[in-house]
């Protein structure tokens, strides 16, 4: 964890000027709260970096309070809510049932535990609160990911977690009726190095990434010369298996969890 905040904090000075796919899932996600009803007083940005996310969430619900937080302190700098907190949101400094609505645009995937993020997400909202998120599914980057498996056996790319276990996780938390959805979504580029680039530049921590000089440049040469092969219309593409989610914390008058039966 302590590299990926390292890589964060790095990119944080940059990160808007990279983060296209960002802000778009940013936009996605804040238009699916215009048909989700939930009291908010208190909303929690969760790992909201330099405020993709905040900020729309700052125009839809002016009278709430927006309280931003993110593990990578440098990325608050440019977060424009006056309620920041730097913290891992596996141990969230908040009080039990303080917080209406969680919203989180594309942090989960760098969260190695995802029953414990839940738990701390159903411990801080309140009765009938809501949990909504993107997040990156096992399909992204599997143009990279084939490249590099011709090459050798070896992880070069960062896996991520199937939007169904995702549910069930959410279930074991304590959240009731989730919703799950997901799209693919591709950016082009002119070349893998320029991806590259741009992975690094928003401090997405690919393995790919962060082992190339252990790699060789020999093998290097290999996997770009294979994701080639994927090169349509003069443009090579990369593929996001974007993820949405939403679920509620219910709890009956006399305080016993309602379940899914």
């Amino acid at each position: 964890m302590s590299e990926i905040r390292s890589a964060f904090n790095k990119a944080s000075s940059r990160y808007d000027e990279h983060a296209f796919l960002q802000k778009e899932i940013a936009t996605r996600l804040d238009a699916k709260l215009e048909v989700i009803s939930s009291n908010t007083d208190v909303i929690l940005d969760l790992g909201a970096g330099t405020g993709l996310l905040s900020q729309s969430l700052l125009q839809r619900f002016p009278s709430s309070k927006i309280i931003c937080l993110d593990f990578a302190q440098k990325s608050l700098k440019n977060n424009p809510s006056a309620y920041k907190l730097c913290a891992d949101a596996s141990h969230l400094p908040l009080a039990d049932n303080s917080v209406d609505v969680i919203a989180s645009n594309l942090m989960m995937q760098w969260c190695p535990n995802l029953n414990q993020l839940f738990n701390e997400c159903h411990r801080v909202l309140k009765n009938n609160g809501l949990i909504l998120f993107s997040t990156f599914g096992p399909n992204t980057l599997k143009e990279l990911k084939k490249s590099w498996a011709v090459i050798d056996n070896k992880t070069h790319v960062n896996t991520f977690t199937d939007m169904h276990d995702i549910g069930d996780q959410l279930l074991q938390s304590g959240f009731q009726s989730p919703v799950m959805e997901m799209e693919n979504l591709t950016l082009t580029y002119q070349s893998v190095t320029d991806l590259l680039r741009d992975l690094k530049a928003i401090g997405a921590q690919t393995v790919s990434t962060r082992s190339k000089s252990l790699t060789g440049k020999d093998k290097f040469q290999s996997m770009i010369k294979m994701y080639e092969s994927y090169r349509q219309d003069g443009k090579l593409p990369a593929t996001y298996e974007v993820i949405y989610g939403h679920a509620w914390k219910r709890i009956n008058k006399i305080g016993i969890e309602l379940n899914n039966q």
